[in-house]
């Protein structure tokens, strides 16, 4: 399974070279597709100029981590994501786990954006509040609001999010608090590349008893390419997942950006392909 999906992304990789070399022949330097969604650990909101409905179909290979974009193993995940209007987009996804150990386990997730700030033009500051529900992987449903923040330029770009989730569990935390950040910047083309970081559970850094295993960081590069005049863009990241903090309390299954496996690092390597509905 391992060799497969790395053959995948090396696979994937050739892909976007070519792809972005073909955008720099034809002159297009100045003239890039909008990205539907550039950053795999934070969520964006659309503008309606570009890209209103999307499918995106994601694969996650992790070791030592569990979660969606972190489960412990081989992770398929299908989304869906659109321009609702009035500066509102649209996210949902459903995720099938297929664990090291050979078992199943899946999870879903539900939640619409809305910007405050900007929204209305591609480039320019965006920020943006929303909320949602989710069942993660041990069938535990939550709620959650999610802070977004973004700038977008022709040659760079920049985004976040800031998450608080309740579960509806007492074996959870009362409040959950995952962040995330990444910036890239034009390489060639219609290519982009820089970093991603994401802190999960950092109620761990002032909570001993965190009940997710403790505070835990990732960070790593990103790759994003959006072909001019394609319907197609794609996106792969990943890196490793170290523990800021640890904790006694047995780790849970509950949905978050990076694992949740308890007293061990590891790492997790995502790659994404998105399909423009409407272009």
């Amino acid at each position: 399974m391992k060799i497969r999906f790395f053959t995948s992304i090396a696979i994937l990789l050739i892909g976007l070279s070519a792809q972005a070399q073909n955008s720099f022949n034809q002159g297009s330097f100045s003239n890039t597709n909008t990205p539907v969604q550039p950053f795999l650990f934070s969520v964006n909101t659309l503008t309606g100029s570009e890209s209103y409905w999307n499918v995106n179909v994601s694969s996650n290979y992790a070791e030592r981590t569990t979660g969606v974009f972190g489960y412990d193993g081989a992770d398929q995940q299908v989304a869906v994501k659109g321009y609702l209007g009035n500066r509102f987009t649209l996210y949902a996804n459903a995720d099938l786990g297929f664990a090291r150990n050979g078992g199943t386990s899946s999870a879903q997730q539900f939640e619409v954006i809305r910007d405050f700030v900007g929204g209305k033009t591609t480039y320019g500051a965006r920020f943006g509040l929303g909320i949602g529900a989710n069942r993660d992987f041990s069938n535990v449903g939550a709620m959650f609001s999610r802070v977004t923040a973004s700038f977008d330029a022709p040659t760079w770009r920049i985004g976040g999010n800031l998450r608080f989730e309740k579960a509806f569990s007492s074996k959870r935390d009362g409040i959950d608090l995952v962040t995330s950040v990444g910036y890239q910047h034009r390489i060639v083309g219609s290519l982009f590349a820089g970093v991603e970081a994401v802190g999960q559970d950092l109620e761990g850094f002032w909570e001993a008893d965190e009940t997710e295993g403790g505070a835990k960081l990732l960070i790593g590069p990103s790759i994003n390419v959006a072909p001019v005049n394609s319907r197609f863009s794609f996106s792969v990241t990943g890196g490793p997942v170290f523990y800021a903090t640890h904790s006694t309390v047995v780790a849970s299954g509950a949905i978050r950006d990076v694992g949740t496996l308890a007293s061990e690092n590891g790492y997790t390597v995502r790659a994404m392909v998105a399909f423009n509905l409407h272009r």
